[in-house]
Order: C-alpha cells, then sequence, then structure tokens
C-alpha cells in the first residue's frame, strides 16, 4: 500500500513537472506527455480500487 502512495505521489509529481515545462516552454510535447501520465495515473485507481470492490465481494 505504502509503494502504491508513493507511485502515484512521483507520477502526479512528473505530471506536475510536465505541465510546469509546457507552460514555460510552450511545447506541445511536455502537455501530451503529462496527459499520459495522468491517464495512466487514472486507469492504475481504477484497477486499484475495483481489486478492493472485488475483495469486498
Amino acid at each position: 500500500m505504502l509503494i502504491m502512495r508513493w507511485a502515484v505521489m512521483l507520477l502526479l509529481l512528473a505530471a506536475g513537472v510536465a505541465f510546469a515545462y509546457f507552460a514555460a516552454t510552450g511545447q506541445q510535447r511536455y502537455k501530451r506527455f503529462g496527459l499520459v501520465i495522468i491517464k495512466w495515473i487514472a486507469i492504475a485507481a481504477a484497477m486499484f480500487f475495483l481489486v478492493l470492490i472485488l475483495e469486498r465481494i
């Protein structure tokens, strides 16, 4: 559980840095990179909560 928290925190930090680079430089690749990170965080979170829900059933 602790590893998941750290992984999510580091990925959110990486997405924030990518968006900051996008704001500073205006290059679209940083925005795409940040959006890809957030997309995979959302997918991983959905899978994580799905496993928790299935454990309860």
